[in-house]
């Protein structure tokens, strides 16, 4: 049984990843921070589910979250670096502890992470990293200045550690979603948002959460550094 290891695990696309990773036949070591989250939420899963707490942003905190998760399962097959947080507003009005918690969570976050879980499988050669990006780090988001260059900056990353990983077998892939329905959003109405989108209608969690799935399939095995938007047009 494979293993993958969600950051950012208690709700939107995390929490979603989480379910239908489970519901996949996967091991999930499951990461939360600020919003709490329980094994006993997925009672079906007891055996399979590893709930742990830990900053993404704090190296030892992370390395810390892998040393508990590969006690429980051994080997971690699947990252999924999807813990996020945002600022939308003016950059004039922005404070620097703004902008230096956006980047140390959204960039420095999976440095932390890949740091801890990608020589296990150099050694292993087999692996695959999952990093979410946004559209927004494609084209850049008005009043999301530091959300768009950390998130630019993770499409930057995964390009380049695929590079480095590929004589190993290890693939990095990042996944870029458009407007999809989480906290992120919730200051748009659902009109405002259909409006943006060519399909017309607002994404799910589980739009994003079944390209997760086929990127961390093994069969996947000559795609590595692509960013795959999940964005119903708006973004072509």
């Amino acid at each position: 049984m494979r293993t993958v290891l969600i950051t950012g695990a208690s709700k939107g696309i995390g929490r979603q990843a989480t379910e239908d990773f489970l519901a996949a036949g996967y091991n999930v070591i499951a990461n939360f921070h600020t919003t709490k989250m329980d094994k006993s939420e997925y009672p079906s899963f007891q055996e399979h589910i590893e709930v742990i707490k830990a900053d993404v942003s704090d190296y030892g905190q992370v390395e810390e979250m892998f040393k508990k998760g590969q006690v429980r399962f051994g080997n971690i097959d699947v990252v999924i670096n999807n813990a996020a947080v945002n600022y939308a507003g003016l950059l004039s009005r922005m404070e620097e502890k703004d902008w230096d918690r956006i980047i140390n969570v959204n960039l420095k976050g999976i440095f932390n992470v890949c740091k801890c879980a990608v020589p296990s499988m150099v050694y292993r050669k087999a692996g695959h990293i999952i990093n979410i990006s946004s559209m927004w780090g494609i084209t850049g988001a008005s009043c999301e200045v530091a959300y768009s260059v950390s998130k630019a900056g993770v499409i930057g990353f995964t390009k380049a550690l695929a590079k480095e990983l590929a004589p190993s077998n290890v693939y990095v892939n990042c996944v870029a979603p458009g407007i999809i329905q989480t906290d992120m959003n919730k200051a748009y109405t659902q009109q405002e948002l259909e409006e943006m989108i060519p399909l017309g209608r607002i994404g799910k969690c589980r739009d994003v959460s079944e390209m997760l799935l086929f990127l961390a399939d093994e069969k996947t095995s000559f795609i590595t550094g692509q960013v795959f938007s999940v964005n119903g047009g708006t973004v072509i």
